[in-house]
């Protein structure tokens, strides 16, 4: 924990910089950033205010969901997005309580009862710190891109499906009748908020859309006094009660941490710890991309800092979370990019539970919803709708099973069931690319090998030769187009230069890697019956044999 705290501390110098712009600090060179330090603060402190009015119907649904009370959400936004904001991978990302965790915490609730929920977000914290000690996170990066284009497609599906609970009354739990007045002025204001979303930067680029349309539809209905659903219908007025008393206390869990505690709470912290790690450095993967300046977010200090984040939620009774892709898409089309708006996101929202807290109460939550619904439908890669019948059938599919997984079971589950298929699917097409030809019909006999022999193609390789078809007495194995990359595939080699030696023949191996022929004499204790021989035009590469 002292080693992640000594990476907080060095991470804070870039609060009050954009990390890809000068903002009048000459040791911060860039083109981006051309308004000066003053207007790039100012657009961060916009964008983490619209986060914080956005994370607040979230953070509450998933308090919910995870059966604790609404406080309990909104902490955890406000103490692991400033955890994450001053410690993450970058700026831009947005952290707080996530659907993918509560589900994770609602179990826990419902089989060993919430005096738990402290221990396991304490214990997912300490494996999270772990993986990002382990710089275990940048396995990340092997994620192939349909598995990402289906965890775009499904979290933005997940976030507008999340938005239909809102239309349900707070009192029956029936959806409203959307020819009542209370249905249609949800519909209403919903398609208002969205509508001014997208009109306002034509008009002008000088005010933040986001903030700006909530601000106008929240006047709108306090001045015609619309029959709303408002944040405090939804989350309670003691939600909203505001003052002293509703700051987190900071201690311990009151359950005992001993073996039998941690028996109880482990597969729930792994499981959360694994969901939480994947969404967040996925959506730190996606930050990098839109805003493509030349920077990569860190997924070790990503990793560490959302772990350092979960055991101060745990310790102020918070449920957990990771970050979230929706309010992350949010803060950086908002014009946050930096740390200081997932800073300000976090000061502002804990300023507004205590200090504002019938100015929060009052935002109808349509306003909010419609907002999410803009942001579901931007998530959403359109484009590979398209790409479905120009794409290879199980790069289709492995999109369209992500996709359903993840609405329909968990992020986590559909990006290692994605990666799997991807990666048998590669296997399988890169095990039966393996070609032996024969090159010409001179002395001695050469065989040209192509193709990569691993541990999926070392049995057909094999198979491709038959030693007893050449009756001269020397063969030649040339390599320079196949690439052996494994232990695997070192063995298959081995074996078809025995059974050439058993057929009474020379064997000649040619276009190894230096590498490679190394570990062939290696493998040998350096006596065989064939020649390996080096040449200056012999390929570079490296074989696993570890």
């Amino acid at each position: 924990l002292s080693m992640a705290l000594e990476e907080f501390q060095s991470n804070t110098k870039d609060l009050l910089f954009t990390e890809h712009g000068d903002c009048g600090f000459p040791t911060r060179k860039s083109a981006r950033c051309t308004d000066g330090y003053a207007s790039a603060a100012a657009a961060n402190g916009m964008a983490g205010m619209t986060c914080a009015l956005a994370m607040i119907p979230e953070a509450v649904s998933f308090a919910f969901v995870a059966g604790v009370s609404p406080l309990c959400g909104l902490w955890t936004t406000v103490v692991m997005g400033g955890a994450v904001a001053l410690g993450g991978g970058r700026g831009g990302v947005m952290t707080g309580a996530s659907g993918a965790c509560a589900v994770v915490i609602a179990e826990l609730v419902r089989e060993h009862g919430v005096e738990f929920l402290g221990p396991t977000v304490l214990l997912a914290g300490v494996l999270q710190i772990l993986v990002g000690k382990a710089r275990a996170g940048k396995f990340i990066k092997l994620v192939p891109h349909p598995v990402m284009l289906g965890f775009v497609n499904g979290l933005a599906i997940v976030i507008a499906k999340a938005q239909l609970a809102h239309f349900k009354d707070t009192s029956t739990g029936a959806y409203f009748d959307l020819m009542s007045p209370k249905g249609m002025t949800m519909a209403g204001l919903c398609a208002a908020t969205a509508f001014l979303i997208k009109t306002i930067p034509r008009v002008t680029d000088k005010l933040p859309a986001s903030l700006s349309a909530i601000f106008l539809v929240t006047l709108g209905s306090t001045v015609l006094k619309l029959p709303a659903t408002t944040l405090a219908d939804l989350a309670g007025k003691d939600t909203f009660a505001g003052g002293w008393s509703v700051l987190p206390k900071l201690g311990l869990p009151s359950v005992p941490m001993n073996l039998l505690t941690m028996q109880k709470c482990f597969p729930f912290a792994l499981t959360m710890a694994a969901v939480g790690l994947v969404e967040s450095l996925l959506t730190l993967q996606l930050v990098d991309d839109i805003l493509a300046d030349g920077t990569q977010g860190s997924t070790s200090r990503e990793s560490t800092a959302l772990g350092v984040g979960n055991i101060l939620s745990g310790l102020t009774g918070g449920m957990g979370g990771c970050a979230l892709l929706g309010q992350s898409l949010i803060n950086v089309n908002s014009g946050g990019t930096t740390r200081l708006s997932g800073a300000f996101m976090s000061t502002l929202l804990a300023a507004g539970i205590v200090a504002a807290a019938p100015l929060l109460a009052s935002v109808p939550v349509a306003s909010l919803v419609g907002l999410m619904f803009v942001v579901s439908f931007s998530t959403f890669s359109w484009s590979s709708l398209r790409l479905i019948t120009r794409i290879p059938k199980v790069d289709a599919a492995t999109l369209a099973l992500v996709s359903v997984v993840t609405v329909y079971k968990d992020l986590a589950v559909a990006v290692v069931a994605g990666t799997v298929l991807s990666a048998l699917s590669f296997a399988w097409r890169q095990s039966t690319a393996v070609d032996v030809r024969a090159a010409g019909d001179g002395e001695p006999a050469t065989l040209l090998v192509d193709g990569i022999i691993y541990f999926g193609s070392a049995k057909n390789f094999e198979r491709a030769f038959d030693p007893t078809i050449l009756v001269e007495g020397a063969v030649v194995l040339d390599f320079m187009n196949a690439r052996v990359l494994d232990h695997s595939g070192m063995e298959a080699v081995n074996a078809v230069c025995r059974r050439f030696a058993d057929q009474g023949k020379v064997v000649t191996i040619r276009h190894l890697s230096s590498e490679c022929g190394q570990l062939m004499k290696d493998f040998n204790n350096g006596k065989f019956p064939w020649v390996v021989e080096v040449g200056p035009d012999d390929p570079s590469y490296r074989v696993a044999s570890d």
